[in-house]
C-alpha cells in the first residue's frame, strides 16, 4: 500500500470526524509511519483489520474534502500569501509598504 501524503494533510484537517479507531489507525501510518504490522498489534486486531480502518477512513477523508474543500482552500490562501509577500519584497526599498508586508504577516499567522 502506497502512503498517500495527501492523507496526512487531510487527517490534520478532517481527523476529527472520524471514529476512535479510523483515527489512530490513520494517525499511526500516516503520521507515525509505523507498518500494518505495528499498528495491527497496537490496536489488537489484524492487519486485514487495520487495513479496514485505513481503507474506510481515508474513503472519509476524501468525502470530507470533496464536499467542504478546506484543505484546497487552505493551500490557496497559503499561495496568495506567499505570491504577495514575494511581490513586496521585489519593490524597491523606498516604494516598499512596511505595513502591507506586517499585515500579510500577520495573516499567515492567523491561518
Amino acid at each position: 500500500m502506497a502512503k498517500d501524503l495527501r492523507m496526512g494533510i487531510l487527517l490534520d484537517f478532517y481527523g476529527g470526524l472520524l471514529t476512535d479507531k479510523q483515527l489512530l489507525a490513520l494517525n499511526s501510518y500516516y503520521n507515525e509511519d509505523l507498518s500494518l504490522a505495528e499498528i495491527a498489534e497496537d490496536m489488537g486486531i489484524s492487519r486485514q483489520g487495520v487495513m479496514a480502518f485505513l481503507r474506510q477512513g481515508e474513503k472519509h477523508l476524501l468525502a470530507f474534502e470533496e464536499k467542504l474543500g478546506l484543505a484546497a482552500k487552505f493551500g490557496e490562501i497559503n499561495a496568495g500569501l506567499d505570491k504577495m509577500r514575494g511581490i513586496i519584497k521585489t519593490m524597491p526599498q523606498d516604494k516598499r509598504c512596511e505595513e502591507l508586508l506586517l499585515l500579510i504577516e500577520t495573516v499567515s499567522g492567523i491561518i
